[in-house]
């Protein structure tokens, strides 16, 4: 039985122009009020979503978001860490030198603000991001000795078709490396996805994946859609997501895709 509905954001539960239609908004408040947890899983920081976790009524003292891809887990109001893990600043020290020796850029986010590594390519990250986190660049040998979130290269996609082409093994064991939008390659601990993040609170509540439906369209939601009792693709998702899916939605993100599946698996709520 569904206790818990996990929700990326980009190209699932928005539509292109980042808005949550009403029709899965609708959808979404009844299934929350109905005793259902609703859990936005994004890269984002809490702050940047806030409007759509007030737009779904997502605000009671139970409600939980997966944010920074997994490495923290948040309590929506209070803003309080249920879980959080990280990166170590020498932990980026390969993924520095990569993207030094070949001309790219780097933004390293803690739990609260994002350094543009100042020492190396200019970074279009806070252009893209479009969030209320501060921006302070920062030359590598000065980032503070912190947990960090995460790593995040942005640029055309071309570039970060080449990016991924000359990743080494070497990086690739050092992290998990997802393509989170065309323009966004992320790096995160090497064992860490939305997946753990969910696991996390799953276990909070005292519940395990089987309780878990999950919907999501690309790199970064993979782990949580093969984990889930029943992973949903998206109809407008990757071939691989769409692979290892339980099932598919019946209309693209800008269709209202969730609301559509929702409707025909709680229609007993739903009616």
């Amino acid at each position: 039985m569904t206790k818990m509905i996990a929700l990326d954001l980009d190209e699932t539960l928005l539509n292109t122009d980042k808005t949550i239609s009403e029709e899965n908004a609708a959808v979404l408040r009844k299934l929350h009020t109905a005793g259902i947890k609703v859990v936005l899983c994004t890269g984002r920081p809490i702050n940047a979503i806030w409007g759509y976790l007030e737009q779904l009524g997502l605000t009671t003292a139970e409600d939980y978001t997966i944010t920074f891809n997994g490495a923290l887990v948040i309590q929506n109001t209070t803003k309080e860490a249920l879980a959080q893990s990280g990166l170590s600043k020498h932990d980026f020290q390969p993924l520095h030198a990569f993207a030094k020796e070949n001309g790219y850029p780097l933004d390293i986010l803690d739990f609260d603000q994002v350094y543009p590594v100042s020492d190396l390519t200019p970074s279009v990250y806070q252009h893209m991001l479009k969030a209320p986190m501060d921006f302070i660049p920062t030359a590598f040998a000065d980032l503070p000795e912190h947990l960090f979130s995460k790593a995040v290269m942005a640029t055309d996609a071309d570039v970060l078709d080449q990016v991924v082409a000359k990743l080494t093994p070497e990086l690739h064991d050092l992290y998990h490396v997802v393509r989170s939008q065309p323009k966004i390659l992320e790096f995160l601990a090497a064992d860490m996805d939305k997946a753990v993040g969910l696991g996390q609170l799953l276990t909070h509540f005292g519940w395990d994946f089987d309780d878990l439906m999950a919907f999501g369209d690309a790199e970064n939601d993979l782990g949580m859609i093969k984990a889930a009792g029943d992973g949903v693709a998206m109809l407008n998702g990757q071939p691989e997501i769409k692979a290892a899916a339980n099932h598919q939605t019946p209309t693209t993100n800008n269709e209202a895709g969730v609301a559509e599946y929702l409707k025909q698996r709680f229609a007993e709520i739903l009616d």
